[in-house]
Parts: C-alpha cells; structure tokens; sequence
C-alpha cells in the first residue's frame, strides 16, 4: 500500500477515534481530550511532575497550547505550577490529589471508548484494515483488507 494512502487512513481513523474519546470523556467526566492526555502523562511521571516543554512534547502542543491548557487545568485546581530547584528558569506541572482522581475516574471511559471505537472500525472499508492491526484482529499470515501487504 501507498505511504500517503496509508497515512491518509491513519489521519481518518485518529480523527473519528478522538472525536468519540472526546465527547466521552467531557460528557462523562467534564474533561476534554488534551486535558485527560496530560493528567495522564503526568500520573506516569517521576513526582508527578513534567517540565512545561516535556509535557508539550509528550502530549503533541505547542508552548503557546500548554501554556494555555496547563492555565485551564490550574484553574480546575487538577495541576499546580512549581519552580525547578535546579533552574528558577523552568517551570514544572504537577499534577494534584484532584486531578489523580480525576484521572483514576476516566481511565476507564478513556479504555472502554477507545476500545469500543477501534472495533467499530475494524468493519470499515475506509480504515479497517487501519483499525485491524491496531486491535490484533488480522488473521495470522493474511493482511487486513486495506492494510499493508
């Protein structure tokens, strides 16, 4: 298969994937996306904590979104900021009692959506060859329809 056809179904996939994570989780929780990816990245970090720049590399933004999406999660009382030791240049985001709980909360929905979605693609002319090898649904020794050979 064709690396833009392929990435063209990387892109259609993702895109419907996030869209349904998405409402889940703030319908569910009251928490959007990059906020739930965040708390996720920084419950996996050594003390909880990540630079700025880590978490916005780890999570896809750039400084002006972290900065933006670390401010809103402040508010929610989910994150606090903390001077490094170190650098009094770097700052740090450490995530609260609050935002640990929030994050024990929506893993689940987080799993079970992300799970439920794959699956419905997996019947997908579009991407569900795409969705086939992400789930471990291709048969042994057969590509997926649509997938790489």
């Amino acid at each position: 298969m064709d690396a833009v056809l392929m990435w063209d179904q990387v892109v259609a996939l993702s895109g419907r994937v996030e869209q349904e994570l998405s409402r889940a989780l703030q319908r569910r929780h009251g928490v959007g996306l990059s906020e739930f990816r965040a708390l996720c990245k920084l419950a996996s970090a050594e003390d909880g904590e990540l630079r700025m720049q880590e978490l916005a590399d780890r999570i896809g933004l750039n400084q002006s979104s972290i900065s933006r999406l670390v401010g809103r999660m402040e508010d929610a009382g989910l994150t606090r900021r903390d001077m490094c030791d170190r650098d009094r240049r770097g700052v740090y985001t450490v995530i609260t009692d609050e935002g640990r709980a929030l994050y024990a909360a929506a893993g689940p929905t987080y799993d079970a959506v992300l799970r439920e979605a794959l699956d419905r693609a997996v019947g997908d002319p579009a991407v569900g060859g795409l969705a086939a090898l992400l789930t471990g649904q291709v048969r042994a020794g057969a590509p997926a329809e649509g997938a790489p050979a």
